[in-house]
This record gives C-alpha cells, structure tokens and sequence, in this order.
C-alpha cells in the first residue's frame, strides 16, 4: 500500500488548519486516515507546527512519500535532515554520535532564528504601536489648538491714532 504523509484540512472558511497524517494515497483529502503525525497551523506568525517527531521519522523511514508542503514541513522541523544524516550512519560515513552532534547543532541553529524572528516581529509590532500613539497625540493637540482658537472671542483692535490713519492714507 503506498502512504503519503499529507494535510488534512480543518477549519473554518478563511482560517484553515491542517492535521498532519499518513493516509492511503487513494483515500480522499479529508477521508480515512492511518495515522495522525500532528498539526500545523497557517494563521499565526510564524506559523504553528506542532508533529510527533518519532512516530514521523519511523514513516519516513519506513517509506511513506511526504506531498510537497509536508516535505516542507518536515524539513523545517528537521526530519528529512535526521533521514539524511541516518543515511551516512548506514554507509559508514559518520558514527552515531557524530551524527546526533550534527543534527543537536542545527537543532540549536534553528531554534536560534525562530526566536530571533519572534522577537523582532514584536519589536516591530511594539514601533508600530508607538508611532501610532504618537501620531494620535499631534492629532489630539492640533483639534485641540483649533478649538481654543475657534472659541476665543476676537482681540479688539485698539482706536487707530491721527498719525496712522495719516500714513495710511
């Protein structure tokens, strides 16, 4: 039986979010599945990816064909990369420990960058914010100033002297 590991569409209209399984290729989109791997999530920034990472690494192993997102997926989260790393262990190119040396580095690698990407999109979301408040406050005090301009009476004009009316004329 070929089994392809594939999403699963949940959701509401617009707000989607998908299981992550391993299905019969035959079975439909959202029909019978073998197993649930786990979930991803499109709608947050960065997107939420939640899998079981064992029981994901066994299917690969054990031949299941990740769709192209999936494929995806799993080497973001780093399971193609333990496969590819496994491979060399077989063909006697690495030892097991040089290759869970290689793979905890670009585990950290990677969680460096998702972390720094967090933090600047809240660093950026934070200016945003800011630039706003201020931008309501200049507005805030310019209808202010035009209401206490629009509400105090007019300055009398003080009785034009016999010489200025002379140079005016």
């Amino acid at each position: 039986m070929a089994t392809k590991i594939r999403l699963q569409r949940h959701g509401k209209k617009g707000k989607p979010f998908y299981y992550i399984v391993v299905a019969d290729a035959r079975a439909p989109r959202d029909g019978r599945f073998i197993e649930r791997l786990g979930s991803y999530n499109p709608n947050t920034n960065p997107a939420t990816i939640d899998i079981n990472f064992d029981k994901t690494f066994e299917w690969v192993n054990n031949g299941a064909q990740p769709t192209d997102t999936c494929r995806a997926i799993l080497s973001y989260k780093g399971v193609l990369y333990k496969k590819h790393l496994q491979g060399g262990v077989k063909k006697g190119a690495l030892t097991q420990e040089q290759a869970d040396e290689k793979f905890t580095a670009w585990i950290d690698q990677k969680e460096g960058k998702i972390t720094g990407k967090k933090t600047s999109l809240t660093n950026a979301k934070d200016e945003v914010r800011k630039a706003a408040l201020a931008a309501e406050a200049k507005k805030k005090e310019d209808r202010a100033a035009a209401i206490a301009a629009k509400n105090t009476p007019p300055a009398e004009e003080a009785p034009a002297t016999e010489a200025e009316t002379e140079s005016a004329e």
